[in-house]
Parts: structure tokens; sequence; C-alpha cells
């Protein structure tokens, strides 16, 4: 079983945004899409991603701005500069700002996605510590959880249900705020896949504890606590 990786592609062209999408979705990657600077900020600010994918020439500023605002943050997300600028100081020019890797266009799909397994691989090596809630404990590099000694085998799905209600712990989640972190944007708001997922999870976890872990609050959502 895999970690499901959540990509954000900042791209203002359209067409190439939805053609990457597209391809790295068949590859089992979660994607978001965002055409320019603002709306791109703004996804990384609400949402946890393995990698962005960012163009340099935006309408509302350049990808190199973003790239500044970010590490400036100490926001380590991995980034991969995608442009059709292909001069040597642009790619210095990126990499001193932070950015993990450089792709020039016309960018190949399969070369862009083996460069983002690439850097995401390197980045769980030290930066997905493990999220103890209690006496539940998540491991997201290695797609591990347990409860005490016991530990849960889970589908990629119901993992990533619970590694966000952990992520959240003590904080009310959304059925669309999951539903956003299993699919990205393109979701149905009323299916009930995600109750599906969590009556799994519950049954899966009740044999190892004592605590109702992952509770429902009506009319709201979820909410994973370990009192």
């Amino acid at each position: 079983m895999n970690y499901i990786m959540k990509v954000l592609i900042i791209e203002d062209d359209h067409t190439l945004a939805n053609n990457l999408g597209n391809s790295l979705c068949k590859e089992g990657f979660v994607v978001d899409l965002a055409f320019n600077k603002t709306d791109g900020l703004e996804q990384i600010e609400i949402y946890q991603y393995d990698c962005v994918v960012l163009d340099i020439n935006l309408p509302d500023g350049s990808g190199f701005d973003v790239l500044k605002e970010l590490r400036s943050e100490k926001n380590n997300t991995p980034i991969i500069i995608v442009t059709a600028r292909s001069q040597t100081e642009d790619k210095v020019k990126g990499l001193n700002f932070g950015a993990d890797d450089y792709v020039s266009k016309p960018v190949d799909s399969n070369e862009l996605i083996a460069r983002i397994r690439s850097i995401i691989r390197r980045a769980a090596n030290g930066a997905l510590p493990s999220i103890i809630c209690g006496e539940l404990t998540v491991k997201p590099a290695e797609h591990f959880a347990s409860i005490g000694k016991n530990i849960l085998e889970l589908t990629a799905k119901e993992f990533s249900v619970l590694e966000y209600l952990a992520i959240h712990n003590g904080q009310v989640v959304t059925r669309a705020m999951l539903m956003e972190h299993l699919w990205g944007s393109d979701f149905e708001t009323f299916s009930n896949v995600i109750d599906v997922y969590v009556r799994n999870l519950r049954r899966k976890l009740e044999p190892y504890s004592k605590l109702e872990l992952i509770k429902t609050i009506r009319g709201k959502g979820y909410i994973l606590k370990n009192d």
C-alpha cells in the first residue's frame, strides 16, 4: 500500500495544467490546479501538499516570488519550477531561492512524474515525522498506523482519512475537507463515501482501543480525540 501523494500545479496555461494534472492522476496522485500566484498561495496556506509544480511566468506575479515567500515562511514543501526559460541563470536563480528541481518546457510528463516521485522520496526521509495522538501512532512516509503495539491493516484511502484526522487532532474536519484531501477539487459534496471510510476505520480501531477515537460532530463532520 502506498502513501497517497498530493500535488499542486500552479500554471497559467490551462491546457498544459490540465494535461499534466490528468497524467499525474493516472499515476495515482491527487492533483489540485491553480492558474495564478494568488490562488496558488491561498491553496498552499490551506492544504498540505507533497510537491508543488510551479510556473515562472504567472499573470499576477513571478513564480520566483512564490518560491521566495514560501521559503521565507519556512515552508519546505518540495517545489519543481517549470518554465519556458532555459537560460542557465534562471535555473541558478530558482535553485538559489530554494527550488528542488527545474524542468523546461515543453514538459515531458513521464520525466516530470519521475522527478516528482524522486523529490518526494527525498523529502520523506526526513520531513514526515510520526504523528502521535495518545495511543495512536501514524507514520505518513511509511504508510504505517498502530494503536499501542497493534499494527492497523488499512487500505490506502482509509489510511489517508486517518492521517488527515490525526494531523488535525482535536479539530473538527468536515466531509468536504476529507473529500478535497482524497480526490482534489473534483468531488461531489453529497457523496456518502467518506462515511463509509470512517465506518470501516472505526471497525478496525475498535478492537484495540477502549476510547472512541473518531467522533461524529452532528451537522459538521468528524474529530479525532484521544481522551
